[in-house]
C-alpha cells in the first residue's frame, strides 16, 4: 500500500504551521514500506505532483478553521466535491491544499482515499512565528490520529477492503484539554 502523509502550512503564520509540526514529529518514527511522510509547507505544486504518483491514500495535515475551540483536532474524509465548490481552474497564486488538488484534477489525476487531519487554529497571522499553546498541545494527538489512520488503511487494504471501515471514517474530534 502506498500512502502519502503530507504536512501543509506556512511556518511564518502562527498556527498555520500545524501540519509542518506534525509532519516533523511523524518523520522521526519508523514507517512500513510504501508510507511517505513529508513536510510540504507551502509547496502546493510539489504536493500536487506527489499526489499524482499512483497513491492508494493521501493524508493531509493542516490548520483547518471549523469554528471549534483552538487546538481541536479532527479527522475528515474528503471527496471531490471540495474541488467543485472551489472552481475549475487551479490558482497559481494560492498555496492551499485545495489548489494542489485542483492542479491534480486539471492534470487528469485523481486523489483517491483523501483524508484531512486538521486542527482548529488560534493564531493565523504573519506577526506570530510558532504555534500557539493550544495548537502545540494538539500535536501529539494529531500524531496518534495519523498513526491510527495509517494502521487502519493498511489493515483494510490487506483484508481486501477499499478505504477504511465505515466506522473508522466518521469525524473524530480531540477537544483541547
Amino acid at each position: 500500500m502506498r500512502i502519502l502523509v503530507a504536512g501543509i502550512g506556512n511556518i511564518f503564520m502562527g498556527d498555520d504551521a500545524f501540519g509542518c509540526a506534525v509532519a516533523a514529529e511523524l518523520a522521526k518514527r519508523p514507517w512500513p514500506a510504501g508510507i511517505r511522510v513529508e513536510d510540504f509547507g507551502i509547496r502546493s505544486y510539489d504536493l500536487a505532483y506527489a499526489i499524482m504518483d499512483g497513491l492508494d491514500a493521501v493524508i493531509l495535515i493542516d490548520a483547518t478553521p471549523r469554528g471549534e475551540i483552538p487546538g481541536t483536532v479532527s479527522l475528515i474524509e474528503a471527496d471531490a466535491t471540495i474541488l467543485d465548490a472551489a472552481g475549475d481552474a487551479p490558482d497559481a497564486q494560492s498555496m492551499s491544499p485545495v489548489a494542489a488538488l485542483q492542479m491534480v484534477r486539471s492534470l487528469g489525476g485523481d486523489a483517491k482515499g483523501l483524508y484531512v487531519v486538521g486542527c482548529e487554529p488560534g493564531v493565523l497571522d504573519t506577526e506570530e512565528i510558532g504555534l500557539s499553546d493550544p495548537v502545540r498541545a494538539a500535536v501529539p494527538g494529531a500524531v496518534a490520529m495519523v498513526e491510527t489512520l495509517v494502521r487502519e488503511l493498511i489493515e483494510t487494504h490487506e483484508a481486501g477492503v477499499p478505504g477504511v471501515a465505515r466506522d473508522a471514517v466518521k469525524e473524530r474530534f480531540i477537544p483541547h484539554a
